[in-house]
């Protein structure tokens, strides 16, 4: 028998508003909890105001969201199949000959779909508002700022602190071992804004404590230039922070990923992160449709079984395994262990598998 069209939209409008609602408490607990944690992290900070923690948990939220989306789609799907079962719909409508693979295919194209507007539109508003975010956090909590920014023409590293701010501009770059710079401009300012020097060097180690430079010109408002076969110039920049100061994958759009990954790599820097985070990215729809397929596996054959409280348990800990081997697997690309591909898409794949093969044993086996 094939499934009628109000039935596939009234399926389907039962999981969106399940998923909608898991996913509205879910970041009901993490706001709270994200609000206590900043207003620890500001208690000794007497020129951050509430508004501004306020400000701060807010912008934070949509990213921390993103994190517990899949696990609203398991409880918001297990709660719909639940619903379902409970008032006898599933069974009449096994009785009129549908079977689970037909009676689930909306479900699915509805968790392929959340998937698909999660990436194109609400991870490019997460990321614009955790950039935000991270701007507050160097203010308000952190004291300094550090940021490095990839751009056609090189990249820029900005270092700030109470003595002046220094801005380097260099063409090209490596970060394997360490960090080296070439075609170096560094730009010195002081506290009020006011340009205090300029450095053109062919090259630049960074080295603890300072930048070594090679081949330097140096530049004073008042005097001529100098030129130095090399030149110390004292930083408080260590290469973990440098590495740590490119755009975090997350404060970058889904659209603008492939383009800074691009440049990145054209300045002969390592985006690998970025890479397995795109990826990432594209694997979400197929990574929601596995977490649908699991809340049936736990669900489906409830009026038989019986026991919910089990099974509900039983899924959500299938939903924090695959949580855990999916970061495993992220953290395993990160280190070059697996391939970037590979580790984003794995863990989706197996366990859509695996839900699979149970599925078929349940119910066809």
């Amino acid at each position: 028998m094939h499934l009628s069209w109000t039935f596939s939209r009234y399926v389907s409008r039962q999981f969106l508003l399940s998923v909608g609602i898991s996913f509205l408490i879910c970041l009901a607990i993490i706001f709270l909890a994200d609000f206590v944690e900043i207003m620890r992290r500001t208690s000794n900070k007497d020129n951050v105001s509430l508004g501004i923690v306020l400000s701060m948990t807010l912008l934070r939220l949509p990213t921390l969201g993103w994190d517990v989306m899949p696990f609203a789609v398991l409880i918001g799907g297990m709660a719909a199949l639940l619903r379902l079962n409970r008032n006898q719909e599933l069974v009449i409508a096994r009785a009129a000959g549908i079977s689970v693979w037909q009676f689930l295919m909306p479900t699915v194209v509805a968790a392929f779909f959340v998937g698909v507007v999660a990436v194109t539109v609400y991870n490019p508003v997460a990321a614009a508002l955790i950039e935000r975010f991270e701007q507050l956090e160097s203010k308000y909590i952190k004291g300094r700022a550090s940021l490095l920014s990839v751009a056609e023409t090189g990249f820029w590293l900005r270092e700030a602190d109470d003595t002046g701010q220094s801005v380097v501009h260099a063409l090209r770059g490596s970060s394997t071992d360490k960090i080296v710079l070439q075609e170096v401009i560094i730009f010195n300012y002081t506290p009020d804004g006011q340009f205090s020097g300029r450095l053109d060097a062919s090259s630049a180690i960074l080295k603890p404590g300072y930048w070594d430079l090679d081949k330097v010109w140096v530049t004073e408002p008042s005097g001529q230039p100098q030129f130095y076969e090399s030149f110390q110039l004292p930083t408080e920049l260590q290469p973990a922070r440098v590495q740590e100061s490119f755009n975090k994958p997350q404060t970058i759009s889904f659209w603008d990923l492939p383009e800074y990954i691009e440049v990145a790599e054209k300045a002969g820097f390592s985006a690998r992160q970025h890479r397995i985070y795109f990826y990432s990215l594209l694997a979400s729809p197929v990574l929601f449709c596995t977490m649908v397929f699991i809340a049936a596996t736990f669900s489906m054959r409830i009026s038989r079984l019986g026991g919910v409280g089990q099974l509900v348990i039983g899924a959500i800990f299938a939903g924090f395994m695959l949580f855990f081997l999916t970061r495993l697997s992220l953290a395993l690309g990160n280190s070059g262990i697996m391939p970037a591909l590979l580790a984003a898409w794995a863990p989706a794949l197996i366990a859509m598998l695996i839900g699979l093969s149970v599925l078929f044993h349940l119910e066809d086996g």
